[in-house]
């Protein structure tokens, strides 16, 4: 476990990353659990793996099974414990977003009246824990995660990308909040929704038709475009496709994979192909990755 903490403004900026190595430490999960000295109001977006999450206040307690991509707010004070459970196929990328209560009036640029305006549920707590909105990242988010993650910059010049970065993720997750209270998507259908997504990323490398996909939701081909695109922010198909060059992307970069098992794992059967969309997504080749 890996945790590296950064002020940025008056926003608190924790960073953690998790893997077991099961050929090293012959371990099958692993728990780790943090939580915080002063009440804080908090925004966790979790990258690649699916680590289970678990919440614990009082005599409650709730649970997350499927963390990936997920954008999470929240409140929580210092009697919130969070465990996270991770795996070996279930990696930790958690790059968690909070100011304390007593600075959220002295936020910069109108953030401060954005939380209260968007959040008001955390910013006046009921209780120790208290969730606010939560939905799956849209693609451009989901980039941005996945950069600081990835980030070789050291010193003032790494503060300075999280700086820029952290921004643009706290715009894309108001403006996606602002859109999905829009849209009011029902909670059956954002099950629904999340339902397809699963399906999709369990068989990203050999995915079924939306005919199928259709099928296995109880829904038309027709509602399944219109309400996916909807709520994540670009075609299904299209979504795929980021979700496999990603993972592609950390295979390489981790040296897990050569360029060509990784096409091959995410289901491109032209190295061309999956060349072309990689540079595409990108901007460098996957043979350029260091």
């Amino acid at each position: 476990m890996t945790r590296d903490i950064i002020n940025i403004n008056d926003f608190i900026i924790l960073v953690e990353e998790a893997k077991i190595n099961t050929k090293s430490f012959g371990l099958a999960s692993e728990s780790s659990s943090c939580s915080f000295d002063e009440p804080v109001i908090s925004v966790a977006f979790y990258g690649s793996g699916n680590v289970d999450l678990t919440v614990k206040y009082g005599v409650k307690s709730k649970q997350f099974n499927y963390t990936k991509g997920l954008a999470l707010s929240f409140y929580a004070d210092q009697e919130v414990e969070f465990e996270h459970t991770v795996e070996s196929e279930k990696p930790l990328e958690c790059l968690l977003i909070a100011t304390t209560t007593n600075t959220i009036n002295s936020l910069p640029n109108q953030e401060g009246e954005l939380f209260g305006e968007m959040l008001n549920e955390l910013v006046n707590p009921s209780d120790h824990y208290v969730e606010g909105p939560s939905f799956i990242m849209t693609p451009q988010m989901q980039e941005i995660v996945d950069s600081l993650f990835n980030i070789e910059y050291q010193g003032k010049t790494r503060v300075m990308f999280f700086r820029s970065q952290i921004t643009a993720l706290l715009s894309h997750f108001f403006g996606q909040l602002a859109l999905l209270k829009t849209k009011k998507i029902k909670t059956p259908e954002r099950e629904k929704l999340n339902l397809a997504k699963d399906i999709l990323l369990d068989n990203i490398d050999n995915p079924p038709s939306l005919n199928e996909i259709s099928k296995q939701i109880g829904w038309n081909t027709f509602k399944l475009k219109k309400g996916f695109k909807e709520f994540f922010g670009v075609p299904v198909f299209k979504y795929l496709q980021n979700e496999r060059l990603t993972l592609a992307h950390k295979m390489i970069r981790s040296e897990a994979s050569t360029v060509q098992e990784a096409a091959w794992h995410v289901g491109y059967d032209s190295l061309s192909s999956f060349s072309n969309a990689f540079e595409k997504k990108f901007g460098y080749r996957p043979s350029q990755i260091k």
